[in-house]
């Protein structure tokens, strides 16, 4: 079933990410990012799948909303992951769909997203969903 995240999330969501996405953070990083990112839902966007046995989390996408001077406001997908006990049930397609119909709900008519150069798999499943490669970017980052 999708729903709207809630804070009670968290300690799936942080499971999630560690096995998933490589993010490992502390819990206590998780729920302050979520209380500070729910407390904006102009600006982000959370879909959670949650298991119908047990009632935990299960997968989550969170979109944001992306503006800028040389393009009309799309949503950007910073996170979509699927607990690896429920891939391959049609969770992140439901994820996406989900997005896509709150994205037309706004007037927003693109969504974009990054997805690491090693991660053949999820750009497999991107393009199965419509999605297209329109670039190829480097990361670059600075710790402040």
């Amino acid at each position: 079933m999708l729903r709207e995240m809630r804070l009670g999330d968290a300690e799936a969501l942080r499971e999630i990410n560690a096995e998933q996405l490589g993010y490992d953070v502390p819990l206590t990083v998780t729920v302050r990012q979520m209380k500070k990112l729910l407390k904006e839902p102009e600006k982000n966007f959370f879909l959670v799948y949650e298991d119908p046995t047990s009632k935990k989390a299960a997968g989550y996408v969170q979109a944001e909303s992306y503006e800028s001077i040389f393009s009309d406001p799309m949503f950007n997908i910073m996170a979509l992951a699927v607990s690896k006990h429920a891939e391959k049930r049609g969770i992140g397609k439901a994820l996406m769909t989900g997005v896509e119909e709150e994205a037309k709900r706004r007037g927003i008519s693109a969504i974009r997203l990054n997805s690491a150069e090693y991660r053949v798999e999820a750009h497999r499943f991107y393009e199965r969903i419509g999605y297209h490669s329109d670039k190829m970017q480097k990361r670059f980052l600075k710790i402040l």
